[in-house]
């Protein structure tokens, strides 16, 4: 039987940036991926990247093609029934790259084991001092034993699974519509990311590159994709849309279509014995706010100084992890919860309710502490 100091589940961004992190710090890791890595990199996932977490891609050594082929964008544009505004950050800014290329990168930069396709992983003994992690793979089932285990594995992951229903509280709400995304080899409509209410329902113009967009439109969530020709879903985007802007969009066919489900979502706590959550294992929240793969690095950095120490013989860390993280993902959890708010269309609150939307639209725009405050929280808080 093998022995790692932390295994880790899951190779999404979050797993493959805290192996780097570790490996870095001369700390032993695995990474278990129950699915393979061209599955893995064939993911389509936003990309607005903070300060914080270009920062620690920088650290981590792998910002270099981010830094070249990344947008960087100083404002967003948001559109209340066609009336158009941009947004200044202000001392902010954000980088726009694709979470697709953050795990090429992490992946190209990893020295350490990666097993792939490891099936029927099982978390063991998470309450000793050697905790143990079963697999099966090229056929054969494998042990491994760990002085600790990292859970990055995503929300229907084993590794959240694996805790005792009874020690977790979790906080959730499902919406009832979800994301039409449509990805395009086409140039974005505008330098900016266009965030869009309409009575049609939410729009949303992104961007990968200077030459490929990502467009998205509210849909309930029974909604099927094959439902929905490339024609249709451009027609229902320009109706969305300021007149301008619709006029000036690029269509052509899709690359990707698919219907992406919005919920929130937090688990606590998020340590049990020896396992540790992180990224998506530990909360979802809605993508209006671009925060998840950030929190996800914001995680992985605390859990990986945690680590560190820990593995030294210090366990203030690990001790603390659960609670500092969670400060920084209720604040996170709100701020998208609250753009969800603003920028969708829900029947339920009728015309009033709607109004009201209208009301904190133009409060956003008219009020030099509200942009400050929305600049804030979008470009990422501190903590």
């Amino acid at each position: 039987m093998r022995h790692t100091q932390v295994a880790i589940i899951g190779s999404g961004p979050a797993g493959l940036m805290l192996g780097r992190l570790l490996e870095l710090q001369g700390i032993d890791t695995v990474i278990l991926e129950r699915k393979s890595a061209d599955y893995v990199l064939g993911r389509i996932r936003a990309g607005v990247l903070e300060q914080g977490s270009v920062d620690l891609l920088d650290a981590a050594g792998v910002g270099a093609r981010m830094h070249t082929a990344g947008l960087v964008h100083t404002g967003v544009h948001l559109s209340f029934d066609g009336d158009h505004q941009r947004v200044d950050f202000g001392d902010c800014k954000v980088m726009v790259y694709g979470q697709t290329e953050v795990t090429r990168d992490l992946m190209q930069a990893r020295r350490s084991e990666s097993i792939y396709q490891a099936e029927d992983v099982g978390l063991h003994d998470l309450d000793s001092t050697r905790p143990r992690v079963t697999y099966r793979h090229g056929g054969a089932t494998h042990e491994l034993s760990c002085d600790f285990i990292a859970g990055c594995d995503g929300f229907h992951g084993v590794s959240r699974a694996s805790i005792p229903a009874e020690t977790l509280r979790l906080y959730e709400r499902v919406y009832d519509f979800g994301w039409l995304g449509l990805l395009v080899d086409r140039p974005p409509v505008a330098d900016e990311l266009i965030y869009a209410h309409h009575e049609r329902g939410f729009a949303l113009c992104s961007m990968r590159s200077r030459t490929r967009s990502r467009y998205y439109v509210q849909v309930p969530v029974a909604e099927k994709v094959e439902d929905w020709s490339d024609d249709r879903f451009w027609d229902e985007l320009r109706l969305r849309l300021n007149p301008d802007i619709a006029a000036a969009l690029q269509t052509g066919p899709a690359i990707e279509k698919s219907i992406a489900p919005l919920r929130s979502f937090v688990a606590e706590p998020l340590r049990h014995g020896r396992l540790f959550l992180a990224g998506d294992a530990a909360h979802i929240v809605p993508p209006t706010g671009a925060k998840g793969l950030n929190l996800a690095m914001g995680d992985v950095k605390l859990l990986s100084e945690a680590l560190t120490s820990a593995c030294r013989g210090s366990t203030t860390g690990i001790d603390n992890y659960s609670a500092e993280a969670l400060k920084r993902i209720w604040r996170a959890e709100r701020f998208s919860w609250w753009m969800t708010s603003l920028m969708h269309t829900f029947p339920e609150i009728g015309p009033f309710g709607r109004r009201i939307q209208r009301a904190e639209f133009d409060h956003l725009l008219s009020s030099d502490a509200a942009r400050r405050s929305f600049a804030e929280s979008y470009c990422g808080l501190p903590g």
